[in-house]
């Protein structure tokens, strides 16, 4: 154990004395990554559609409760709970991509100015997270400050992927060549920390911001018509294809938890 992880110990009993919390955020394996990238490309074709059902007013209303609603749920249980974590995570791809949305359609700001701000936004939660806990590492969101940091960065993360995807969409790139671009970014950081000694806190983060325009750029080109260069498959069956399988993948995660504190209770 390292001199890092015994202060996070410490901390987290000083903070929760009589019932530590374990930590919130699951680990990242390669089935974390997939369910990450669908996920995202789930709330951009998600937000479309409601969006065009409901209206944009009504779909941000339904949107932000139930963004509240999930991350209340997660905020209240004390351990890694996998539907309950996803489920947080689906909803702040729905409502980050609303307001990526907003500010571009609604309020007219290009992509262009969007997406460095909310960079910046990004940039802001890490320093204040950093400067508030010394550390940005997932392993460590054990106490609510930390996992309330950890969902600000995550909502920021969600909100700067989906600008920048649409920034490259609309550049002249198109989705599909915006995929290609992204599919080869995101090896970038794993490839740094492989050979180029690139931290993994870092090396993480960066990831994780990429998988949103990433997620987003193939959803769409799966679901828009063949003259904005898509597979004109449609919004419906696009994000109904990837709702099934987030759910059947996060079934077999729970499932798995269940199994494993079977087995550590035996």
């Amino acid at each position: 154990m390292t001199t890092q992880h015994l202060l996070d110990g410490l901390d987290d009993r000083s903070r929760h004395p009589l019932r530590p919390m374990a930590n919130k955020v699951p680990e990242v394996t390669v089935l974390f990554w997939i369910i990450k990238v669908l996920t995202t490309g789930m709330g951009e074709t998600a937000s479309d559609l409601l969006a065009r059902v409901l209206g944009p007013v009504p779909a941000v209303a339904v949107g932000g409760v139930a963004l509240v609603a999930s991350l209340a749920m997660q905020l209240t249980v004390r351990r890694h709970i996998a539907w309950v974590y996803w489920t947080a995570v689906v909803m702040v791809s729905v409502f980050g991509t609303m307001a990526a949305d907003v500010l571009h359609v609604g309020l007219g700001v290009p992509y262009a100015v969007s997406t460095p701000a909310f960079l910046a936004v990004l940039a802001a939660v890490f320093v204040l997270w950093y400067a508030s806990e010394r550390t940005l590492s997932i392993h460590s969101v054990r106490t609510r400050r930390r996992e309330t940091f950890y969902w600000a960065a995550v909502l920021a993360t969600f909100a700067l992927g989906t600008a920048a995807g649409d920034l490259t969409a609309t550049a002249g790139l198109g989705y599909l060549g915006s995929v290609l671009l992204f599919a080869a970014a995101i090896c970038v950081p794993a490839l740094a920390h492989r050979f180029s000694g690139l931290d993994a806190v870092t090396a993480f983060w960066a990831a994780y911001v990429i998988t949103r325009p990433l997620g987003a750029s193939l959803a769409d080109w799966m679901a828009v018509n063949g003259s904005r260069g898509g597979l004109a498959l449609g919004l419906e069956p696009v994000t109904l294809a990837w709702t099934l399988a987030i759910l059947g993948l996060v079934a077999y995660l729970a499932a798995s938890q269940r199994e494993g504190r079977v087995r550590a209770a035996a």
